[in-house]
């Protein structure tokens, strides 16, 4: 046979998924590693079983695609499993362990006055994570310094151990006094747990948290302890489906590589981040976050609030320069977490948001939701409840259906749910389900008011980039109510958190408390501990299989003036560290509390910069999709299917578009929806709607003009 009659051999398909799994829908994104070609896809979750639905979702794409599983070449997974195990306040029958003496540290707490010292109460306790009976001390002490005061006391160890194997306490956190500098104790009593509960999870602080602040890391300890069990299951699971899904007519399966959305912007693979489950805390909202900075990045936009609306819940941050806000001063719940996130502040204000009349007769929104079980009442699936979505469908801003038609809504049943609530109001039903998404809007605004006014932000110089299955719905109403600049929708918005999980690197972030004066620093150990962190990073990175060449760490420290209470982040250069190093970071550091607070102390002697701190994140890049250009756009009028009533403050005639349809330059007005596969655009009267050459739709005041 000659070259030119041998058959053509073809290489098999290469398919990278994220997925993300929300309290209502779980969102698929395929890309083909080769061709960089998208499919995305949506399912409804299973909260009873999150598995089933991830895995409905893989089968669905890959069916989109015409391709089998053994063509799935890495999973990226956003999860709520441990979120919700600590929103739902479910950790557990757990234990504690720390210095004889502080019993009560978990009681002390931190002070609270969250209304003023006028209020009749004066301190608020946080609620406990671990019952008063279920604390145990043992004795030995270590100093700031790490040096030991006491010994650590092993009969007292041994006991602690004991009391909880006697009591069928399995999982356990142990968070000792300056352990951050030392870890010793808290390894000898991992050790001691060890032996007398082989079965049991623990946690130890100076492996979760090596940071000061004892209650801080103590109940971040105690969190990852909590969620630590269910993480493992969850992964296990999904791990072995996985093996299933590539297994094909082999016996033996392959391992697909999978990877789990953290908290900090990155990812970590399932055999890490067993390790580490308190770092997924925010896994969902974080990839959302991502997702929209790289969509505003490239189409132009380098200040944005991004609001990421789903069934259950809506998520903001504000992204600057392409980066979304990080902070360590979060908290999941009741529980505050130390962990390094991405600022995100969520607000009960879902499409499945409840809405009620509170005792005093006034109508509230949220934060309680139908979920995706039993859902919104138009979904004829048993709730009864009215709910955004209802209030939506009867004032026409969505269409009967969701998913392209896979799921019907019923819009008398919207009508029943809602019609109760609007004759407890003295209302008709068009009012009532107008008010509702107003106090919705209002939430989703004072959200957004959180995350900039209160961090010294101007909201009015941002545009907002609205995404999931409900984000766009109020997004005119938000320009409104802010003074926003505009609203970027992302083509397929309710995949991005999905496509943002395609994103991210992996991500691993170390810290190590060193307190110290700036003219009291010895450069020499301020670069052996950088190195001790970077040693870390770089043993992590090795695990998760990248080469020493693709290896690349970050640097930073938390500075403070002395005498403060918080610190302030600044990066650190990747240079040997030095005299001038150091004044360079100290200088940083002026600029940004000025950037924050609106004053400093640079060039005041009486005021000494203090090094509280010290930070490295190790970064294993991960090849991410193109960006692709659209074809031009013939007119909006070629994408025009119908017409509908739709409610904004009366009814109109709105014009009806199927946004796939639309090209680059296409621009219309209002009154008119925009409808898509996994989701719908309102445009209010008044504003326009401009495809951009991405396939993005930049909404404005129509007497305003696109930058």
């Amino acid at each position: 046979m000659t070259a030119m009659t041998q058959p053509e051999t073809h290489r098999p398909r290469r398919i990278r998924l994220g997925i993300d799994t929300g309290g209502t829908f779980t969102d698929v994104v395929a890309v083909d590693e080769d061709t960089g070609e998208l499919a995305t896809t949506k399912t409804p979750s299973t909260p009873a079983d999150p598995a089933e639905g991830f895995m409905a979702g893989i089968h669905k794409v890959l069916a989109q695609l015409g391709v089998p599983g053994e063509a799935v070449s890495a999973v990226s997974h956003g999860t709520t499993v441990a979120t919700n195990r600590l929103l739902e306040g479910k950790v557990g029958n757990l234990g504690f362990i720390t210095n004889e003496g502080y019993e009560h540290l978990l009681e002390i707490a931190r002070q609270s006055v969250p209304d003023g010292y006028g209020n009749s109460y004066f301190w608020v306790k946080p609620p406990r994570i671990v019952a008063a009976d279920l604390v145990r001390t043992v004795g030995g002490r270590l100093g700031a310094d790490g040096g030991e005061i006491r010994p650590f006391d092993e009969a007292s160890a041994l006991a602690a151990a004991r009391f909880f194997a006697d009591r069928g306490v399995a999982t356990i956190g142990v968070c000792f006094l300056h352990s951050y500098a030392n870890p010793e104790h808290e390894e000898r009593m991992l050790a001691v747990l060890a032996r007398e509960l082989p079965e049991a999870t623990v946690s130890i602080s100076s492996q979760v948290l090596r940071e000061y602040r004892e209650y801080e890391r103590a109940v971040t300890t105690l969190v990852d302890a909590a969620v630590k069990p269910s993480i493992r299951r969850y992964v296990a699971n999904i791990s072995a489906r996985l093996g299933e899904l590539t297994a094909g007519q082999r016996a033996q399966a392959r391992r697909v590589p999978f990877y789990v959305m953290k908290s900090n912007g990155g990812v970590l693979s399932a055999e890490e981040v067993v390790h580490q489950p308190i770092t997924t805390v925010l896994s969902g909202p974080a990839a959302g976050a991502l997702g929209a900075a790289v969509v505003a990045q490239r189409a132009g936009f380098d200040r944005v609030v991004t609001l990421d609306g789903g069934g259950t819940s809506t998520d903001v941050t504000v992204v600057v320069d392409g980066q979304p806000a990080l902070t360590t001063e979060g908290s999941i719940g009741a529980f505050p977490s130390k962990i390094p996130m991405i600022d995100v502040v969520t607000v009960g204000a879902g499409g499945g948001s409840i809405a009620w009349i509170s005792t005093e007769g006034s109508l509230k929104v949220g934060p309680a939701s139908a979920g995706a079980d039993p859902g919104p009442a138009c979904y004829r699936q048993g709730g009864t409840e009215p709910t955004i979505t209802d209030a939506h469908l009867l004032l026409g801003r969505i269409p009967a259906h969701l998913l392209g038609g896979e799921i019907p809504l019923d819009v008398t049943a919207a009508e029943e749910g809602i019609s109760k609530l609007a004759a407890s109001l003295g209302l008709d039903l068009p009012a009532a389900a107008a008010g509702i998404l107003e106090i919705s809007a209002w939430n989703q605004a004072n959200a957004l008011r959180q995350i900039t006014v209160k961090r010294g932000l101007d909201v009015r110089d941002f545009t907002l980039v609205s995404f999931g299955g409900s984000g766009s719905l109020l997004a005119c109403r938000l320009v409104d109510i802010l003074g926003l600049r505009g609203v970027l929708v992302p083509a397929n918005p309710g995949s991005l958190s999905a496509y943002g999980l395609l994103t991210v690197d992996v991500r691993n972030d170390y810290v190590r408390t060193a307190v110290a004066r700036q003219a009291n620093l010895d450069p020499r150990q301020l670069q052996s501990l950088y190195d001790a962190l970077a040693a870390e990073a770089e043993a992590a990175l090795a695990r998760e299989g990248f080469a020493p060449e693709q290896r690349r760490f970050a640097r930073s420290a938390d500075l403070r003036y002395y005498g403060q209470a918080f610190e302030v982040r600044v990066e650190v250069p990747d240079a040997p560290m030095t005299p001038d190093v150091l004044d360079r970071v100290a200088e940083a550091f002026h600029t940004e509390h000025h950037k924050l607070y609106g004053y400093d102390f640079r060039g005041d002697q009486r005021q000494q910069v203090e090094w509280v701190n010290l930070r490295v994140s190790g970064i294993g890049p991960i090849r991410k999709p193109e960006i692709r250009e659209i074809a031009p756009g013939a007119g909006a009028g070629t994408a025009r299917t119908g017409t509908r009533r739709v409610h904004f403050d009366s009814w109109v005639a709105a014009a009806i578009y199927d946004r796939a349809r639309l090209g680059a330059g296409d621009r219309l007005v209002g009154p008119a929806v925009l409808e898509e596969f996994s989701s719908t655009v309102p445009v209010h009267p008044g504003f326009s709607a401009t495809v951009d050459r991405f396939g993005n739709i930049l909404m404005q005041r129509a007497t305003e003009v696109a930058p």
